[in-house]
């Protein structure tokens, strides 16, 4: 039994890693390289239209997370165990990180392009675009956060993110950008915030803990509303997920009874 559940395990890992990984790279790499060519709104399209591919394409494997706020809210809501939880969010930081390694090494190869302090980082104070002091930050990041995994609980399955789920949460990320861009540069993702970071150093690397620690309190916070608001669906959620893993173990059981008994 065991056997049978590990190439899945990995299987979900690599998909955090890679779709966190391509999330930082095309995301993050909209405002580093085409920032001054398609501004605020093209960024904020950037990152819901880079989401909604990744939930499309690995959401129906991992449910396409590729955020640890996101992984966090659904823990709290009990949708998946801590183990998984922490698998994921190591498969995030160092898919972010390893995204941002690939968006720095293009970044280079542009003459003039300014990547020290900068490169797609998020801050507050002299860091942000209007001034927003640090506990304007934190809150926004909170309430931006907030708005994110909210609707990504109410929208999914246990896991999965299957039919149209991905359409709302990508809608929201660019809406959530479009308004965080001016403030913080738009975190909401502790691996997206903390992978540019890392190569940008200075003031960025600095003040990057409020982009990790805020995201999570929203994620829990939106994690505690949803149940609240919604404990019937989740319920419902929850009895229709169980029934899909049974159908789906007795498949496999039947699948290896029909190998064995062939010559």
């Amino acid at each position: 039994m065991d056997r049978r559940f590990v190439p899945t395990d990995t299987r979900t890992v690599t998909c955090e890693f890679l779709g966190t990984l391509l999330l930082v790279f095309f995301a993050v790499g909209a405002a580093v390289l085409s920032g001054e060519y398609i501004g605020t709104l093209g960024i904020a399209l950037a990152f819901g239209f880079v989401l909604l591919a990744l939930c499309y394409t690995f959401g129906p494997v991992s449910g396409s997370h590729v955020n640890p706020a996101v992984t966090l809210g659904m823990l709290v809501a009990g949708r998946i165990g801590l183990r998984r939880a922490v698998e994921y969010w190591v498969a995030q930081m160092l898919g972010g990180i390893a995204g941002a390694a690939l968006l720095l090494l293009v970044a280079k190869q542009v003459p003039g392009l300014r990547t020290h302090g900068a490169f797609g980082t998020n801050g507050y104070g002299y860091r942000s675009a209007v001034g927003i002091n640090i506990f304007g930050a934190f809150v926004a990041e909170v309430i931006l956060t907030f708005l994110l995994v909210y609707v990504w609980l109410a929208v999914t399955h246990r896991i999965a993110v299957v039919g149209f789920d991905g359409l709302p949460i990508g809608l929201a990320l660019a809406v959530i950008h479009l308004i965080g861009i001016p403030l913080t540069g738009t975190g909401v993702n502790p691996a997206r915030s903390f992978g540019p970071a890392v190569f940008a150093g200075g003031p960025a690397l600095a003040q990057v803990w409020l982009f990790l620690l805020a995201p999570l309190v929203g994620g829990a916070l939106a994690a505690v509303v949803h149940q609240a608001t919604h404990p019937a669906l989740e319920a419902l959620k929850a009895a229709r997920a169980a029934a899909i893993e049974a159908e789906e173990a007795e498949a496999i059981v039947r699948d290896e009874a029909a190998g064995n008994d062939r010559p």
